[in-house]
């Protein structure tokens, strides 16, 4: 198996939910491995209260009841204790750049612990799978790893799971840099500002909008012509980190 050279900590991370939305649901049980340049590793998993009910429909997925986390602590509690431990890394996981990273970003922003995303380098190894492909990740751990997924759905186990596909797909595809900067690139399938995709950069670099009736139009030129439109996303149901990305830009444009 080929080692992943890497020029910082790199962490896997995957969440267990109360769902799907990234604006709205919470997390019920966090598992990251964090893999150091000189070949160490180490883990931290712990399940999480999310203060709200966790719907039958997520149980099933994951197996968590809210009795399970009735006496875990809530995110606010532990959330300084895991941004240390992500503290200088890159980060990894599986879907994770549309999913695990901006829900906890969102997680972070309102328990008002700074968690910058902007320089770390992202490495979404669904992205590479789906590029290679096509697949799931019980499917991409019988195809690159040769045996069937025990315990899915359990954070550690999916974890672990995306840590070996990836060495995994290294050994397999050589036209894959064993560099975690190639591989962040490579897995990255939009060019978003925010985690959400609600603003992208174009062709030209310039942050447009990538919904909606301004769908394709510059941000500050929207801000300038509607400027009720910046109100209207601050109070909208768009998540927090998608908030403070459309203000910096509302204040770039002001220092201008």
């Amino acid at each position: 198996m080929t080692l992943l050279r890497l020029h910082r900590p790199l962490a896997f991370i995957d969440l267990e939910t109360t769902g799907l939305s990234v604006a709205a649901d919470r997390i019920v049980e966090i598992a990251i491995l964090r893999l150091m340049p000189n070949g160490d590793r180490d883990m931290k998993s712990m399940r999480i209260n999310p203060g709200i009910p966790i719907p039958n429909d997520s149980t099933v997925i994951h197996g968590i009841t809210d009795d399970d986390v009735a006496n875990s602590p809530s995110f606010r509690e532990v959330a300084k204790q895991l941004a240390a431990f992500l503290d200088g890394c890159d980060l990894a996981g599986y879907n994770s750049n549309k999913f695990d990273i901006p829900l906890l970003a969102e997680e972070f922003l309102r328990a008002e612990v700074e968690f910058e995303v902007a320089n770390r380098r992202l490495v979404d190894v669904q992205n590479i799978f789906h590029r290679m492909e096509q697949r799931t990740l019980a499917a991409a751990y019988q195809f690159y790893c040769g045996k069937p997924l025990e315990n899915a759905h359990a954070a550690s186990a999916d974890i672990t799971a995306t840590w070996e596909i990836l060495e995994a797909q290294l050994d397999r595809y050589p036209e894959l840099k064993r560099d975690t900067e190639f591989l962040a690139d490579f897995s990255s399938r939009t060019n978003n500002v925010d985690l959400a995709g609600r603003i992208v950069r174009n062709a030209k670099g310039v942050e447009v909008f990538n919904f909606g009736k301004h769908n394709g139009k510059p941000v500050t030129e929207v801000f300038e012509k509607e400027p009720s439109y910046y109100n209207w996303m601050m109070d909208g149901d768009f998540p927090l980190y998608t908030k403070k990305v459309i203000t910096q830009i509302r204040l770039k444009m002001k220092t201008k």
